[in-house]
């Protein structure tokens, strides 16, 4: 071990990167010791003489000098208050004014390049990212720099909490290919699914409905065998016969039979408990129930209920018995006021949602998840000539149009709201154009980036892993160009992913 040791201190040593260090603080000790920073002050002292508080603006400016050359707060802090503090008193300067601005000053360090700070955060993600790179099959990634780091915004990694692994954004193919596509077929692609929506900055991700092919592909990410989002799934949604998530909806009736809870379809108390327990034998983190139908179901209703308050207590209950949360699809108010009467947590879409469920929902303490981006891609499509099936078009217009109006009016009612986007329905990596369009119905900048962090953490019951950038935390961080509550645009355009340590996009 110790034969390693003088190793370990050459490879620092002839780090050129860290070369800096060292220079860094000769250079605020000569500004000290050579009395160039004192002289410096007086000189900008004299400068701002005539304006009020000139010595203060002449302070703040030596400070952010000596504090960008050190890199260190506590060394600059001290090494200004022996300098500018008796100046600052005999000028006639507040006690508390003078120390909070000579704090102030020092503290720039951290955020002024260059900084040592900095540069040993670049020189440790340098590390992470070739690790990164070893596990992606880059064996020469792009090296990380201190110029990396100053982005407009550093951010915890986003959760969204609404999108469909297995699915593609698609026309009339997308009910072709449930006929002529293996398991096999959907995990590959839904690799690809996975990545993108890693890259588009999305960390945590919530599944909710697939063919159980989502829970495979929790699992393969969670071995480090795909790149992807840490994923929270259903597996396969709860539906009645024939309502939205009946998996023999448009099928010719020799291929309909009579699906039960095993394959998603619930009819009684006795079904929904047993539906319940076999999503949880399955491996599932939630439930999600369909109350009432849907827009891109074979079916001829959107939003008609489709669940009796009874059963959805009993999934409710259920579901509570084995630590899951329950969410619903929802279009029509009556089926999602029933949900949410039940104890659902999540109401999907929400699209056609009446005054009384908006205040039932505040009272429960349910959350919206408004899927906007959705409903607008559905409505676009739908007026292309034979992009949908004929039974779909009327009500993807219908709803689309309605999601986007609903979602401001529930805000402004004070409806608590989830991120949510519904990608797969739309192209996955679009997600962040959910933060356009809640923008857009009124919903400001530090609500929406809370909703798809903080928010969406507590919601999955882990506020001290997901959510933030703290000690303990997963260390899932993301960066912009800009700064989103200044331009909610840049999140559609993310330069720096990071989950769990590793950088997978710079």
């Amino acid at each position: 071990m110790l034969f390693f040791f003088p190793q370990r201190i050459y490879g620092i040593m002839i780090n050129e990167a860290l070369v800096a260090v060292p220079l860094f603080i000769f250079m605020g000790v000569m500004l000290e010791k050579t009395k160039i920073a004192s002289k410096l002050l007086d000189s900008i002292g004299d400068l701002f003489g005539s304006i009020r508080g000139g010595l203060g603006i002449g302070v703040v400016l030596v400070g952010m000098l000596l504090a960008a050359s050190t890199g260190i707060v506590g060394a600059t802090v001290v090494t200004m208050g022996m300098l500018a503090l008796p100046s600052m008193l005999k000028a006639g300067y507040d006690e508390k004014i003078a120390t909070g601005t000579i704090c102030a000053a020092g503290t720039l360090g951290q955020i002024i390049p260059p900084s040592i700070v900095l540069i040993l955060l670049a020189e440790m993600l340098q590390g992470a990212n070739e690790e990164a790179g070893l596990l992606t099959g880059d064996l020469a990634p792009l090296p990380v720099t201190a110029i990396d780091l100053f982005a407009g915004a550093l951010i915890p990694g986003l959760i969204d909490f609404h999108v469909h692994m297995e699915s593609v954004s698609g026309g009339k193919d997308n009910y072709i290919n449930r006929f002529q596509e293996n398991e096999a077929d959907v995990a590959f692609r839904s690799t690809i699914v996975a990545k993108k929506t890693l890259m588009a900055g999305f960390t945590s991700v919530r599944d909710v409905g697939g063919s159980g092919v989502n829970i495979s592909l929790r699992n393969a990410i969670n071995r480090g065998v795909v790149i992807g989002p840490r994923i929270f799934t259903s597996g396969k949604s709860l539906a009645s016969t024939g309502g939205h998530a009946d998996p023999t909806n448009g099928y010719k009736k020799s291929l309909m039979g009579d699906p039960g809870p095993k394959e998603g379809v619930v009819n009684s108390i006795d079904d929904a408990r047993k539906a319940v327990r076999q999503r949880y034998k399955n491996g599932a983190d939630l439930i999600k129930i369909t109350a009432t139908g849907g827009v891109m179901s074979l079916a001829k209703s959107g939003q008609n209920p489709q669940f009796t308050i009874e059963v959805i207590k009993e999934i409710v209950k259920t579901a509570k018995d084995y630590g899951m949360h329950v969410a619903a699809h929802a279009h029509g108010d009556e089926g999602m006021y029933r949900a949410v009467k039940a104890g659902v947590k999540t109401i999907e879409h929400g699209s056609i949602m009446k005054k009384r469920t908006m205040k039932l929902m505040k009272e429960m303490n349910a959350y919206l998840v408004p899927t906007i981006s959705a409903g607008e891609h559905v409505a676009k499509m739908a007026k292309i000539p034979g992009f949908y099936p004929e039974i779909i078009i009327p009500k993807a217009i219908e709803i689309g149009i309605q999601n986007k109006r609903t979602t401001g009016e529930a805000y402004k009612m004070g409806v608590p709201i989830s991120f949510g986007t519904d990608a797969g329905v739309f192209p996955h990596g679009e997600n962040a154009g959910e933060f356009i369009y809640m923008s857009e119905v009124g919903i400001p900048s530090d609500y929406i980036l809370q909703s798809a962090t903080i928010t969406n953490a507590k919601l999955l019951d882990m506020p001290d892993k997901l959510g933030q950038i703290a000690p303990g935390f997963y260390a899932d961080i993301i960066a912009t160009d800009d700064d989103p509550l200044e331009n909610i645009a840049t999140m559609r355009d993310v330069k720096f992913v990071m989950k769990n340590g590793v950088i997978y996009k710079n």
